[in-house]
């Protein structure tokens, strides 16, 4: 092996997915996270088809995450008034396996935390590549020199950022926005019997009693400027954005200026033509991430297993295994290139909307989807890596 010492940057999915297994191959691996501690809860994240649950059985955490599971929920669709229009089952939005973030997360914090240095309030500031290595400054820690530099730090990657260059010349706004708010005990918007609901108005969407947040809001917008860690500027962004609208959306809107969790985001897309510069790799939402697009958590654990049993097959050597693993993933990460969940969820217009609605109302229609969703997840010829095998 050629290469002993990488750093991560990113403790969500993609991370530590790429810390298992490259910490059994023998590498010395750090880990470092912007959040103060391992991430609990957050909305569900889930996994379709034969590849992604073909990738957790081989690191042997396939039937813990079904023990977790969050079970799917349908979600009915209604009107102003509360009369249902629609119901979208479990499994469009949950695939074969749904699980909190947090949960997955967690789960695979255990399985490397032995192994591997995690370092949790710290971020990366700087990387100067050398012939021989990568020196990485950091907010907080001590400047270090490691072999190998692996961003999976999602959309807003500051290893992509460094690397490759701005933000702005890879992700692209699709149009829209997401926040997701607890709402807490205290305020319940579920419809009669628990059930979880969604209410439509043209180009914005409230959900409550979901997976993924205990309220979950989409709106079209233009890209906008805000700070991402100040949630004072996100809660005010969201009610003016709510503001006016029908249903249960002022009660909802003074639940989210009580709430003490609050995330706003921009729905966006990243697009690269290699994932590899140099030393430096990036794996998950921030070499090919789309927002709520539903390959997300896929896709970081197969991209994560690719990558490292290419670096395995290579003998470490960096430079073969990283064109394999730019060769391999970027037919596959085609399936998170075309959609824009945003305008699904949040059409322009009622007769959108409408259209929307009837989709979930005939069967061999939603059949189709759920057939195509299930053969892009699977389009990949998954390697044994002989010299993964056995290590999960």
């Amino acid at each position: 092996m050629t290469n002993k010492t990488v750093l991560i940057s990113g403790a969500s999915i993609a991370g530590p997915s790429l810390a298992f297994w490259l910490s059994r191959q023998g590498y010395a691996v750090t880990v470092v996270e912007r959040s103060a501690a391992p991430r609990t809860g957050g909305q569900a994240v889930d996994f379709k088809g034969a590849t992604h649950q073909a990738v957790l059985d081989r690191m042997g955490i396939l039937d813990e995450v079904h023990r977790r599971q969050t079970g799917g929920h349908d979600q009915t669709v209604i009107d102003a008034g509360e009369r249902p229009l629609a119901v979208i089952p479990g499994e469009f939005t949950g695939g074969d396996v749904e699980i909190r973030r947090g949960d997955l997360a967690g789960i695979l914090h255990e399985r490397t935390a032995q192994d591997c240095e995690y370092v949790f309030g710290d971020s990366v500031t700087s990387l100067t590549e050398t012939s021989d290595g990568v020196d990485v400054t950091f907010r907080r820690g001590a400047p270090r020199r490691f072999d190998l530099v692996f961003g999976a730090d999602g959309i807003h990657s500051a290893v992509r950022r460094l690397a490759f260059g701005p933000e702005a010349d890879y992700v692209r706004h699709l149009g829209h926005y997401y926040a997701l708010v607890e709402t807490g005990e205290q305020d319940d918007f579920r419809g009669a019997g628990g059930v979880s609901l969604m209410y439509n108005e043209p180009g914005r969407m409230a959900a409550t009693g979901g997976p993924k947040a205990s309220a979950f809001f989409v709106f079209a917008s233009p890209e906008l400027t805000y700070d991402r860690y100040d949630m004072a500027q996100q809660k005010e962004i969201l009610v003016t954005r709510f503001d006016g609208g029908g249903w249960r959306l002022p009660e909802l809107m003074a639940a989210v200026k009580r709430s003490d969790e609050v995330y706003l985001d921009s729905i966006s897309r990243v697009t690269m033509e290699h994932y590899t510069r140099g030393r430096v790799a990036l794996v998950g939402d921030s070499a090919y991430g789309n927002t709520l697009a539903g390959f997300g958590s896929g896709l970081a654990v197969v991209g994560a297993y690719v990558l490292a049993g290419e670096l395995a097959a290579a003998n470490g050597n960096h430079e073969v295994a990283f064109r394999r693993y730019d060769d391999k993933l970027h037919g596959y990460a085609k399936v998170a290139r075309g959609a824009n969940a945003g305008s699904f969820l949040a059409p322009p217009t009622k007769l959108r909307i409408s259209l929307r609605n009837q989709l979930f109302r005939r069967r061999s229609l939603l059949r189709g989807m759920l057939w195509v969703t299930d053969k892009f997840a699977t389009d990949i010829d998954l390697d044994d890596y002989p010299a993964l095998v056995g290590l999960g």
